[in-house]
């Protein structure tokens, strides 16, 4: 199952440039790195980055990720795929822009 990872020029940057990381500063400040689904990404998009430019969507495959991704009841009471470990470059599968067209991020196809 593909999860997602949604990142900021300058936090994919360090991603690129340092090989992993422990994500963005909210990630930082919860312990933990913040993943959506396919069908939780559009939302987390509007939530969280709402008029951000520049953006960046990874694609992770969750199986891959072992014992330290952990599911657990977040916004509305849906489980989110949480990562208890640095994400690594490695473990990106693909990374493709998320463009703001009249307000709202496009999304690729996030199929599997």
């Amino acid at each position: 199952m593909l999860i997602f990872k949604i990142f900021r020029p300058e936090e994919w940057a360090q991603l690129q440039d340092q090989g992993q990381t422990h994500g963005a500063p909210i990630d930082l400040a919860d312990g933990f790195v913040h993943f959506s689904t396919a069908d939780q990404a559009v939302e987390t998009a509007a939530k969280h980055f709402a008029g951000a430019e520049g953006l960046v969507l990874l694609a992770l495959d969750a199986d891959t990720l072992g014992p330290a991704l952990k599911w657990e009841v977040s916004r509305g009471g849906a489980l989110f795929p949480h990562l208890y470990a640095p994400l690594r470059l490695s473990d990106v599968l693909w990374f493709k822009p998320l463009p703001l067209v009249d307000g709202r991020h496009r999304f690729p196809d996030l199929e599997d």
